[in-house]
C-alpha cells in the first residue's frame, strides 16, 4: 500500500496539469468565418455567438469592428428591432468614418421603417423612420441607400396622410365638423404629394355643404375640379354641389374653377 501511494500521487497530478490546461482559442478568422456561414444558414442564435466571440476575444482587431455590424443585421433579420438599433447606435458612435457607415445608417433607418404600425395606431414610429431614412438621404445624397430612402420616404408620407384621412373621417362622422375640417385641410396643406388630396377636398367640400358654408364648398370643389378633373372624388363632389343648387339655389355656378396658376398649392392659395 506505501509502494502504491506515490504512483498515485504522480497520477493525479498528472491528470490536474492536463485538465488545466485551457483550449486554445479559435483565430479571429474562424470565428467571423462561422458567423457569416451560420448567419447565411439562418442560424441566428449561432450567429450572434460567434460574432459576439470575435469582439470578446479580438476587440481591438478590425473584425471585431465589422463584427459589430454583422451583429446588428443579424439582429435585423431576427425583428429584433430594438436590439438592433441600439448595436448600430454604438457602431455609427464609435466608428463614424467606417467604409460602411452608410450602410449602418441604412440599416438603422430600416429597423424603425418596418416597425411602422398601421394607420388604426399611434404613428409616432413612422415619424421616426422618416427622421432616420432622412438622415440617410442627407448624409449620403449620391448612394443607392439615399434612393432607396427617398421612395420609403414617400410611402411614409403617405403614411401619415392616410392617418389623418382615418381622423378626419372618423370627427366627420361624429360631427365633429370643425375638427374634421382641421385634419382634412393637413392632407391638402402638408401632405399634397399623396394620393389622399383628392379625397380630402371631397371631404371637405362635403363639411362646408352641411355646414352651409357654400362659397367654401364651390371653392373647394374648384381646386378639386382644376386638379384632379377626371377623379371619382370630383364627380361626386360635383353632384353634391349640383343636387345642393336645385335644393338651395344661389345662381352661381357648380363648377367654376380658378384661373390656371400652375402647381396645386399655387391654385388652392388663389382661391383661398
Amino acid at each position: 500500500m506505501t509502494a502504491l501511494a506515490p504512483l498515485l500521487s504522480a497520477c493525479g497530478s498528472s491528470s490536474d496539469d492536463t485538465a488545466a490546461k485551457p483550449a486554445p482559442v479559435p483565430s479571429v478568422e474562424t470565428f467571423y468565418n462561422n458567423g457569416v456561414d451560420a448567419l447565411n444558414a439562418r442560424r441566428f442564435t449561432t450567429a450572434d455567438s460567434q460574432f459576439s466571440a470575435v469582439e470578446q476575444n479580438y476587440p481591438y482587431s478590425t473584425w471585431a469592428v465589422n463584427a459589430q455590424l454583422m451583429s446588428g443585421y443579424s439582429l435585423y433579420l431576427q425583428n429584433q428591432y430594438t436590439g438592433a438599433i441600439g448595436t448600430l447606435d454604438r457602431f455609427i458612435q464609435l466608428h463614424p468614418a467606417h467604409r460602411d457607415i452608410a450602410y449602418a445608417y441604412y440599416l438603422r433607418s430600416l429597423c424603425y421603417y418596418e416597425q411602422i404600425a398601421d394607420i388604426e395606431r399611434d404613428q409616432k414610429g413612422t415619424e421616426q423612420a422618416m427622421a432616420a431614412l432622412r438622415e440617410v438621404v442627407n448624409r449620403y445624397p449620391d448612394t443607392s441607400y439615399a434612393t432607396d430612402a427617398k421612395l420609403k420616404i414617400d410611402l411614409c408620407v403617405d403614411h401619415l396622410a392616410g392617418k389623418e384621412m382615418e381622423i378626419g373621417r372618423f370627427y366627420q362622422k361624429q360631427h365633429l365638423y370643425e375638427a374634421a375640417i382641421g385634419r382634412f385641410q393637413r392632407v391638402v396643406d402638408d401632405f399634397q404629394t399623396t394620393n389622399h388630396v383628392p379625397e380630402a377636398l371631397a371631404r371637405l367640400t362635403e363639411v362646408y355643404l352641411v355646414l352651409g358654408l357654400k362659397d367654401q364648398a364651390r371653392k373647394t370643389a374648384a381646386v378639386l375640379g382644376y386638379n384632379y378633373p377626371g377623379s371619382e372624388w370630383y364627380n361626386d363632389s360635383y353632384a353634391q354641389l349640383v343636387d345642393d343648387d336645385v335644393a338651395h339655389p344661389t345662381g352661381q355656378a357648380a363648377n367654376e374653377k380658378p384661373e390656371p396658376r400652375g402647381f396645386f398649392s399655387r391654385a388652392w392659395h388663389a382661391v383661398f
